[in-house]
């Protein structure tokens, strides 16, 4: 493996100095971004970002405007108002040292899945996975996220097969050349078959689409069983898709930490 050297000096008993070598890998490291779902937070993939930070990945979770510390939002930030948010996390991520600007993923749950998919064709992504994306119809991008389940009949919408021609996020995930896993729950009573179905073939284009359905899940994973297996998908993709990305060999991944259900608290409603 090749290594970065840095010439150093080092300050002893107040003006001696003693000079010293930093030697460092000198590959970059591939960067993940987590985007939780509509009513989440970035705690739910904390433990997640541990897993895959022991994979030799620089990860950075947040929290979308209207969420957590910026609840008071949550009436009020539009689809707009949240890409926004993900385009600055991103970037963030890509300045951060040591990172593969040309080695990113981005990970998404429900409507963080959604937004995932829309930022693909405004930034470079590698590898992108989602799990139970949502999906809307395009219009009312600026409104109120809270006014599209008013606005938008998405039972209706989301209970059939909807083309990519017409729908942002559809043809983003059409128009996406990289590496995709794409996670279905087994009983998601927000997030139906058909939506997943409609990703799928969208999904022409990628240079390897992955499938998978956790057993007995719903949608937001609220039991221990449905937790792990979503960590454990999740882990063994990324550690398969990185491995080509780096020099050397890719340690192996930490045990899977217990994560937090992805479900919102009660007094906000979750549409996906």
């Amino acid at each position: 493996m090749s290594t970065l050297e840095e010439t150093v000096a080092i300050a002893v008993d107040g003006s001696d100095r003693i000079a010293g070598t930093f030697i460092a890998p000198g590959t970059l490291m591939p960067g993940v971004l987590f985007v939780h779902g509509w009513g989440g937070s970035q705690e739910q993939y904390i433990a997640r970002a541990r897993a895959v930070a022991a994979l030799g990945c620089v990860c950075l979770t947040f929290n979308l405007r209207g969420h957590a510390e910026t609840l008071g939002q949550h009436d009020t930030v539009s689809r707009s108002t949240n890409l926004a948010d993900l385009l600055a996390a991103y970037d963030r991520l890509a300045a951060r040292r040591y990172v593969d600007r040309n080695a990113i993923a981005v990970i998404g749950s429900s409507y963080g899945g959604y937004l995932a998919t829309i930022m693909t064709t405004m930034r470079p992504v590698r590898w992108l996975g989602l799990r139970a994306p949502a999906l809307y119809m395009d219009s009312g991008w600026d409104v109120p996220k809270l006014q599209l389940r008013k606005n938008q009949d998405l039972v209706a919408y989301r209970s059939n097969i909807v083309p990519p021609e017409g729908n942002r996020a559809l043809s983003a995930c059409r128009d996406f050349r990289g590496d995709m896993l794409l996670i279905e729950s087994e009983f998601d009573d927000i997030i139906p078959a058909s939506v997943l179905a409609s990703y799928r073939q969208a999904a022409t284009n990628t240079r390897s689409l992955t499938f998978r359905c956790i057993k007995d899940a719903d949608h937001g994973l609220t039991t221990e069983e449905s937790q792990r297996a979503y960590t454990s998908l999740l882990t063994q993709w990324l550690k398969e898709m990185v491995a080509g990305a780096r020099v050397g060999q890719v340690p192996a991944a930490a045990a899977p930490t217990e994560a937090a259900p992805e479900v919102p608290p009660e007094a906000i409603h979750n549409d996906g």
